[in-house]
């Protein structure tokens, strides 16, 4: 038998991942041999290298453009991917208008940005164009919407060459857990993020909000 840690949640080194025993202590070993033959050529396990990506971040909104409210969310975006050595490559603070915002996509795209994160308009108020701006670049949609508490109005899509462009909701900036937190190891490995997936995030989804986070050693996430 082998018992393994839930996949995609990130490890750091020394930490255990999987355990195995024979049940009856001592086998034969033509049915380790028949076991072996069963599992295949291919690893049974993979661990995969986060890699240090470049990102480009997108602040719209007219309350932050015009300066009524300050930005509160780009030194959480900052924080959260430097624990991971990604860098900020590009910065572009925009109003409401989708058209812009999607220009701006384009542009960091071109600039060498390996994800794009937008922040703010992710609402379903009639102000709220980020969802529309993504969908104006060309990018496939894979969701614009999540069954995650918080995070529900998360959008993901790719782009023709597979990097992801993704919409954060508000509770991203005051929450200590959200939905960006289980997709974000995908894509730091560069693994697609399929609707399936992220439809299988509702048994799960809903974050207890502890007054002690111990995530990820908790259920939030934890139900696919």
């Amino acid at each position: 038998m082998i018992a393994t840690r839930l996949s995609g949640f990130p490890v750091k080194k020394g930490a255990v991942l999987c355990g195995t025993r024979v049940i009856p202590l001592v086998i034969k070993k033509e049915r380790l041999d028949q076991a072996r033959i069963a599992a295949g050529p291919e690893p049974i396990l993979s661990l995969l290298p986060f890699q240090p990506l470049k990102y480009g971040l997108i602040t719209t909104g007219n309350e932050v453009f015009y300066g009524r409210i300050q930005d509160s969310f780009t030194p959480v975006i900052q924080e959260k991917l430097g624990e991971y050595g990604c860098t900020l490559l590009a910065h572009e603070t925009l109003g409401d208008e989708p058209a812009g915002i999607t220009a701006a996509i384009l542009k960091l795209l071109d600039q060498g940005c390996d994800m794009i994160f937008c922040t703010g308009g992710m609402s379903v108020d009639p102000d709220d164009r980020t969802p529309l701006a993504i969908k104006n670049t060309g990018a496939t949609v894979v969701s614009y919407g999540a069954p995650v508490l918080p995070g529900a109005m998360f959008m993901l899509a790719y782009t023709a060459d597979g990097r992801p462009v993704c919409g954060l909701p508000g509770c991203v900036m005051y929450a200590r857990r959200t939905i960006f937190d289980l997709i974000l190891p995908y894509l730091l490995v560069r693994r697609p993020v399929t609707a399936g997936q992220l439809a299988g995030l509702g048994h799960g989804g809903l974050c207890l909000n502890c007054p002690d986070c111990h995530f990820p050693d908790c259920s939030f996430g934890k139900g696919y």
